[in-house]
């Protein structure tokens, strides 16, 4: 079928309608896996355009529409949880500001759900003109690792499933663009956790102590560099966020507890990360190794690996961008690599598909603040592009979806 004869045209009603929708969902943010409130308001909205929406993995929601007979079957998938973010007035967001005190959606989720559901509105519509199925996937728990995605997965949320679509707005990108790429996507990321036992005592005595914080200081100081001497700085990150030790100004504390995290594109520098902070820690206890306190100091270290590198399919990818630059002004596969992290890669280890960026960025309005932010916001007129995006490749692939699968 030619897409020209069922493209998506401009509907200001249903444009006015997604918009109307983010706002609703804007105001009443909630965390992972208690987005309670979230999935009402989800199976209210998916009953009032016509779909049945079904319980999944405690707080998502699946629904699926029917076309016209058998056929393949895509899914659309947007996250659901906002986060523990108290959200500033601006001058945007007066009649939207979370009404939940203390959470917010501050990256966006609002923004994908009435995405989602937007492009539901008009797939409804066009029902008689594809076969197959689509499958909305509302996942909880995006932002707190493991992630919801596997609990989706673990549900038989795939079930049935040939390929599936994710996107997520990107306030670095300017409003309307779309910007993704085959292969490697978004990064690994992973979380260390790290105890240095020492021995404690006064200061006027440094020969009766082993000092954790000297440790933990050497280590937080040499560690990236010695990363660097094998894996080059732009395949991987790390960093330090909490570090935990002592009580008293003039004593040596016996222990220090350590909590960072790293990221990459590959598990082989992974793996490599791994074994050198596992080598530092050696070197570090030998150094600080005194023969009258045998086994001191001692480190714990615990890595938990969070969500995998996101692999988008090169070969679905690859229509998809082909289709879309056929029907947007602006598509590009040109972007570099990210070093964010999102569990949508679960689902590309499963079956092929594409995860995007819809950049939401317009310094003219004002909206530049970053996602995570206090002040975070969006451009509302690209909700209509993510729609629209959405719903073309969704219809495309029913309809041939041989060059996607080859």
């Amino acid at each position: 079928m030619n897409m020209d004869d069922i493209y998506l045209t401009d509907d200001k009603e249903t444009e006015d309608r997604i918009i109307e929708i983010r706002r609703r969902l804007h105001r009443i943010p909630e965390l992972s896996f208690h987005e309670f409130r979230t999935q009402e308001a989800v199976m209210e909205l998916l009953e009032k355009i016509g779909l049945e929406g079904e319980f999944i993995a405690n707080t998502g929601v699946i629904a699926t529409i029917q076309g016209s007979g058998p056929g393949k079957c895509i899914a659309l998938r947007t996250d659901m949880d906002g986060l523990e973010v108290v959200e500033e007035p601006t001058q945007f967001n007066s009649e939207y500001i979370s009404q939940h005190p203390g959470f917010m959606h501050a990256c966006g989720h609002d923004a994908h759900m009435a995405m989602v559901l937007g492009a539901a509105m008009h797939l409804i519509r066009q029902k008689d003109n594809f076969p197959g199925s689509v499958k909305l996937i509302f996942q909880p728990g995006e932002e707190q690792p493991p992630g919801g995605a596997l609990d989706v997965i673990r549900d038989g949320g795939l079930d049935g499933v040939d390929a599936i679509v994710g996107l997520h707005v990107f306030s670095n990108i300017d409003s309307g663009e779309i910007k993704f790429r085959p292969g490697p996507f978004l990064a690994t990321s992973n979380i260390m956790k790290i105890k240095i036992t020492g021995k404690g005592g006064h200061h006027l005595s440094p020969e009766l102590v082993i000092d954790p914080i000297a440790i933990v200081a050497r280590f937080v100081g040499c560690i990236c560099d010695r990363i660097r001497m094998k894996i080059p700085q732009d395949r991987f990150i790390l960093g330090f966020g909490k570090i935990v030790g002592g009580s008293q100004f003039n004593r040596t504390p016996d222990d220090v507890e350590v909590m960072g995290s790293f990221r990459t594109f590959d598990n082989r520098d992974t793996q490599d990360i791994e074994d050198i902070i596992r080598q530092v820690l050696d070197e570090l206890v030998d150094m600080y190794g005194k023969q009258d306190f045998p086994g001191l100091p001692a480190y714990e270290l615990d890595i938990e690996h969070g969500y995998p590198v996101l692999v988008n399919d090169p070969v679905f990818s690859n229509k998809v961008l082909k289709l879309l630059k056929e029907h947007f002004p602006a598509v590009g596969d040109d972007i570099e690599p990210l070093f964010g992290a999102e569990d949508f890669a679960h689902y590309l280890q499963e079956i092929p598909g594409v995860y995007i960026g819809l950049g939401i960025r317009n310094e003219e309005k004002g909206i530049t603040e970053g996602n995570h932010s206090s002040r975070f916001d969006i451009d509302e007129t690209v909700l209509v592009d993510g729609t629209r995006m959405l719903a073309t490749i969704a219809l495309d692939f029913l309809n041939d979806p041989g060059e996607y699968l080859l």
